[in-house]
């Protein structure tokens, strides 16, 4: 495989991705930070020397040579720590310092282990016992195989990776909706950030996914925020736990949710962002597609509202705006009509699926009011209750 290299970060050799005409540049994730770390500190131990700069291989190949802070040795243990760089790809992570701490010893064994900032498991489906640090299965790999290549066959060492910020920093991850408490996760399959990519927040949507299906939920709210949740909570009285957000990522979630069979999914929201999907429209962010006036016309010209109305509602800039104006007008009927549509769009797209789930869509206003809804409000609930 071509190794490229990368240099540290203030060096901005990390490499660059093009992104709507603007040139990002790539970082690295905790995981290679914590690889970094760990490597570095076994050097030490066995030159017995500080060492301010280290260099590893990420899975995909790429060279990392890193800057290593705050390094300190102590016989035969020594920390180290490396400063996670997402590069263009801000997160919540970024700029911390992740620490790992070797003591090497004669038993032959790698142990391994989060300190503190580092998250506990404490709910199954995220790929990990319950009770253990939160550090992925690809990052427990590479932390393990620098180590044991700078010690040798014959020398054991206990591992340690912790980050003094990490508690605090977690409370803007989703850790704490997968039941990762207490801090980060290490985590990084290419060990490589890159900016504008989507598929890392896909990933963490859908570990939520995961874990409610591996707790024994057969039934789930999609939702596109925390609007959505607090409506569930607040509005329908139902337990918030059946809740997972999608993000405006509609149609990957669907698919998910099919792939873990799930038995029922009820897509709940906004009206203004549902509406999209009732044009075949399964990512909602704005910059994908914006068709809501247009399918909002053409369901109000489907069900005989008149000329005017639609010329009114084509001028409108929000949904809420629109949402005024068909009240107002006594064509409140568009909306169910809308939430069927959606279920159609949805039923179609999974057509090829064996057990596809049984989908419902909720649609509310900014009030918090339902606007409409597929099938009765009480039948589609009644399996959450």
């Amino acid at each position: 495989m071509t190794q490229k290299n990368i240099t540290a970060p203030d060096d901005n050799g990390t490499g660059v991705v093009w992104h709507k005409g603007k040139a990002l540049r790539k970082g690295y994730t905790t995981g290679s930070c914590a690889t970094a770390a760990a490597k570095v500190a076994a050097l030490m131990v066995l030159r017995q020397e500080v060492i301010q700069q280290v260099s590893i291989v990420t899975p995909s190949g790429v060279t990392l040579n890193l800057n290593v802070e705050d390094p300190l040795i102590c016989g035969q243990s020594a920390t180290a720590a490396i400063r996670k760089d997402g590069g263009d790809d801000i997160d919540a992570t970024h700029g911390m310092l992740i620490f790992a701490r070797v003591a090497v010893n004669d038993s032959g064994i790698i142990t391994l282990d989060g300190g503190e900032g580092v998250g506990r498991v404490t709910k199954a489906g995220v790929g990990l016992p319950i009770g253990d640090a939160a550090i992925n299965k690809t990052p427990r790999q590479t932390i393990e195989a620098a180590v044991r290549e700078v010690i040798g066959p014959n020398r054991g060492a206990d591992i340690t990776i912790f980050a003094p910020e990490g508690e605090e920093r977690a409370k803007k991850t989703y850790n704490g909706r997968l039941g990762i408490l207490g801090g980060i996760s290490v985590i990084g399959t290419s060990g490589i950030v890159t900016p504008m990519s989507e598929e890392s927040w896909k990933r963490s949507l859908s570990i939520e996914l995961e874990m409610k299906r591996t707790q024994g939920m057969t039934r789930v709210f999609l939702v596109p925020g925390n609007h959505g949740e607090r409506f569930v909570s607040e509005q329908l009285g139902l337990d918030g736990t059946y809740v997972v957000t999608m993000s405006n990522f509609v149609g990957y979630m669907l698919q998910e949710a099919t792939r873990l069979k799930f038995e029922q999914v009820v897509i709940l929201g906004h009206f203004g962002k549902l509406v999209k999907i009732a044009a075949g429209i399964f990512h909602t962010h704005s910059h994908i597609a914006d068709a809501r006036m247009e399918t909002l016309i053409a369901n109000l010209a489907l069900i005989g509202a008149p000329l005017s109305l639609l010329q009114e509602v084509d001028g409108c800039t929000t949904t809420e705006a629109a949402i005024e104006l068909i009240n107002a007008q006594g064509w409140q009927a568009v909306y169910p009509r809308i939430a069927e549509k959606i279920c159609d769009r949805i039923n179609q797209m999974l057509r090829f699926s064996d057990e596809p789930p049984h989908c419902d869509a909720i649609l509310f206003s900014f009030d918090n009011q339902v606007l409409g809804t597929n099938r009765p409000l009480s039948a589609i609930t009644e399996g959450f209750r």
